[in-house]
């Protein structure tokens, strides 16, 4: 039976494999979520320097139950930051390297035939973790970048026939380079759209870049990663996904959300407009930023925070807008500036 993408994870679910599952853990209320992932964000920003938003945004994705599409040039710390999250709540992380020879079954896992014992045994693929970093994810052709749908959609492998539950929480991050495309597979609408949010990595400032090259150059090539303080559980955090879902929204807000979805297929400008699971992702965000914020509510002000990073990669431009150099940001920007917002 099929589940809302961005729902988080149940932690009472029975499991076969993957991580160790968490112990329930208190549903905590939004001013004590509040404070355990300003503790996260404190961890996070000794190692990844000068990526504020990206971080800020990532974080609201976790706290979600969605998953992330990380667009950016090499180099720039995205499986750091993957590393990174997951060490702060004592959680598993995995990396996949998508190339062109990837298999399904590099993804999910597979049975092979043991001579010894005469039976077939169960090889877990690296999804079965907590925090999955698919990185170059459209380097590898569509039959294997599908192999990821019902994971992230469902929260689940199944292989032979047989269907293995992840442990909560579970998030995919998967990275792709804007500017090589010689050997790429673009990702299909319906893969895009199982992105709760396109987050944008840009270049970090000049004094941050100044401080990770002096800290890089200091560091024996290949050494560990400086400490990270774990802050809290699995557990936890999916504790904390729940409070997340439970902020509360008035049908006013709920109506912005879905006016601004609605005003991207109706523009002129964009030939691909974003679909009901956009409007829901913007209230699942909105919801994450007040959570962030301290707020058991959510204000229109979260929902026009969220709208480029959820939007984004849902939304197509006319060739005609493509061709006069306008990207979709700007776009997005002057649409969502259209949109009467609700009083607050």
């Amino acid at each position: 039976m099929s589940s809302d993408p961005n729902l988080p994870p149940d932690p009472d679910a029975p499991s076969t494999a993957g991580p160790s599952a968490p112990s329930p853990a208190p549903i905590p209320s939004p001013s004590p979520l509040c404070s355990l992932i300003a503790q996260m964000r404190a961890e996070i920003r000794q190692v990844i320097l000068g990526q504020e938003d990206v971080i800020e945004q990532v974080l609201a994705a976790f706290l979600a139950g969605g998953h992330v599409l990380l667009e950016g040039k090499p180099g720039l710390g995205k499986t750091h930051l993957v590393t990174t999250l997951a060490r702060t709540f004592g959680g598993v992380s995995a990396r996949i390297q998508f190339t062109p020879d990837l298999m399904p079954s590099d993804v999910t896992g597979f049975r092979m035939f043991d001579m010894k014992s005469q039976t077939f045994q169960l090889r877990r693929g690296p999804v079965f973790t907590h925090l999955l970093l698919a990185d170059e994810i459209n380097r590898a052709p569509a039959k294997t970048q599908s192999a990821l749908l019902e994971v992230m959609q469902e929260r689940q492998v199944t292989i032979d026939g047989e269907t293995l539950l992840l442990e909560p929480p579970f998030m995919t991050l998967a990275t792709q380079n804007p500017v090589e495309h010689e050997g790429t597979y673009p990702l299909p609408e319906a893969q895009l759209d199982r992105f709760i949010m396109k987050v944008l990595i840009d270049y970090p400032a000049p004094e941050a870049e100044c401080e990770i090259v002096a800290r890089a150059a200091g560091e024996c090539p290949g050494g560990a990663t400086r400490e990270v303080r774990c802050v809290c559980g699995p557990a936890e955090i999916v504790a904390g996904q729940l409070a997340t879902a439970q902020v509360q929204v008035v049908p006013e807000v709920v109506a912005y959300a879905v006016a601004i979805a609605q005003a991207t297929r109706d523009a002129r400008s964009i030939a691909l407009g974003a679909g009901t699971r956009g409007a829901i992702s913007l209230v699942r965000i909105g919801k994450a930023f007040a959570a962030l914020d301290g707020r058991d509510f959510v204000i229109p002000d979260d929902i026009k925070r969220a709208a480029l990073p959820v939007l984004r990669h849902r939304v197509q431009l006319t060739p005609e807008v493509a061709i006069s150099g306008q990207d979709v940001d700007e776009v997005l920007r002057s649409l969502v500036d259209t949109v009467p917002a609700p009083r607050q």
